[in-house]
């Protein structure tokens, strides 16, 4: 039997500037699932809202290919939902959102996803390797946590916020990837290049052939590099609103 999503419609309702952070995070759910990065019904990707301590998220039981800006849930840090809407959300999920914004109050955006490609190299001796020029984007800003089971236990979160410390990149040993950003497009750009640089060092390895590893003092000076071909931290600033004009052109409905 099919069971059809209850209709909600928010434009209008809302402020100007939430309506766009509810676009521009919705466009990123579909980005995400047009390039396979999502794994069903879970995983999440967060924004804060300007000058609070709330922050929309998907509604648990939708694909991403489902969430639009009006069905975005809004939460404060415990997970309240504070929205009136016939959505709720997947506590376990949001708690390691929650654990980064409650700390790092320049990581407006959080992305966590369980892609294969992550998860493998995440969970390979070693981790991520400098092995080709996206890894070299990551590395300078990347950290490790340990598995410990489903994100349930309010006490992982501490370790949480102390293994991503000032990092913008965190591998999830046995999990996964988690990126984050002042901008959604900040973040989802960070996780495009974590996402390949795992593809790639997979690839490499598949190959049966000896890698070559970027030297060390290339990867001194790539990050910098990086930044004055950006004009920023990430190419979120350049390549967002490519991105976005992508997620219109596959489909619209999103900005509903």
């Amino acid at each position: 039997m099919l069971h059809p999503l209850p209709h909600v419609s928010l434009k209008n309702r809302v402020s100007d500037t939430e309506w766009q952070l509810r676009v521009d995070l919705a466009a990123c759910y579909r980005l995400v699932a047009h390039y396979g990065w999502d794994d069903t019904i879970y995983t999440h990707l967060s924004v804060r809202l300007p000058e609070t301590n709330h922050y929309l998220v998907n509604a648990f039981g939708l694909t991403f290919d489902e969430v639009t800006a009006s069905n975005l849930v809004k939460v404060d840090l415990e997970g309240t939902i504070l929205d009136d809407t016939p959505f709720r959300i997947n506590p376990a999920g949001f708690t390691i959102h929650s654990a980064i914004h409650e700390v790092r109050k320049d990581a407006h955006c959080v992305i966590h996803l369980h892609t294969p490609a992550t998860i493998a190299v995440a969970s390979m001796e070693g981790g991520l390797r400098p092995l080709s020029q996206y890894s070299m984007f990551s590395l300078p800003s990347l950290s490790y946590h340990q598995y410990e089971g489903l994100a349930v236990n309010a006490k992982e979160k501490l370790r949480l916020q102390s293994d991503l410390g000032l990092n913008n990149h965190l591998l999830l040993i046995n999990h996964g990837g988690l990126t984050v950003g002042e901008t959604i497009g900040d973040a989802f750009m960070r996780m495009f290049d974590l996402q390949r640089a795992c593809e790639i060092q997979l690839l490499i390895q598949s190959s049966g052939q000896k890698a070559i590893e970027v030297a060390q003092q290339v990867q001194d000076g790539i990050y910098h590099q990086a930044k004055l071909v950006h004009s920023g931290s990430t190419g979120g600033q350049k390549a967002w609103p490519a991105m976005l004009r992508k997620a219109w052109r596959l489909d619209p409905s999103f900005a509903e």
